[in-house]
């Protein structure tokens, strides 16, 4: 067993454990369907639409679904914890579905410091206030987990972050974030195929469309 897995102690039920398990935050509720903040949520959701996988509920306080891609079992969740407590909802994924090591896990999340519609997958690094990996931080007691950022641009100077995050965006930008979301569904997809290092190395160059 791993130093990870002996922290965070053993799965809560038997089975084959996932290779790969990919979260996107956002907050539960219609009321947040579509703001910025839920950007990641909508990859997990289209991902399990291209999968044919249906979402569903469990006990680690997430919708989630199994899929089978390149011999891989992948777990697709969307925590219903709100944001600021991602953490305690991955905790327990990490655990039903016997995640190994943290670099096995792979993180969606909208990121103000990049413009909008931008990828950056990383592993590893800092939290940028960004409460959701505070709390998965904090939780997993290892910052060693995959990002996939998605950028939403800094709002104007009279909004505040929060506020900002938590609004859908206007038409233009919509449009934008719309791909961001078909593109990183693919990047996930290109992670499954080439790996952690393979997929930084194509996706990391990309820029968004300035014509989208």
């Amino acid at each position: 067993m791993s130093a990870f897995s002996r922290r965070l102690g053993e799965p809560g039920r038997k089975g084959t454990p996932a290779d790969l398990l990919f979260v996107g935050l956002g907050n539960p509720g219609e009321q947040f369907d579509q703001t910025r903040h839920n950007v990641g949520a909508a990859v997990i959701e289209n991902f399990a639409k291209r999968s044919d996988a249906r979402l569903r509920k469990t006990k680690a306080r997430a919708l989630a679904a199994g899929v089978l891609m390149n011999d891989k079992r992948i777990v697709l969740a969307f925590p219903q914890t709100f944001m600021n407590n991602s953490g305690e909802s991955v905790r327990l994924l990490v655990r039903s579905f016997g995640v190994k090591e943290p670099h096995h896990i792979v993180i969606v999340h909208d990121e103000l410091d990049l413009e909008p519609g931008r990828l950056r997958l990383k592993q590893g690094g800092g939290m940028a206030g960004h409460n959701g990996l505070k709390s998965i931080t904090q939780h997993l007691g290892t910052t060693d987990y995959v990002r996939l950022r998605i950028g939403v641009g800094r709002p104007p100077a009279s909004q505040q972050g929060a506020d900002y995050v938590l609004r859908r965006p206007g038409r233009a930008e919509k449009v934008v974030l719309d791909e961001a979301v078909e593109d990183a569904t693919d990047a996930l997809e290109l992670l499954v195929e080439v790996g952690i290092d393979g997929a930084m190395a194509q996706i990391n160059r990309r820029r968004p469309d300035p014509g989208a």
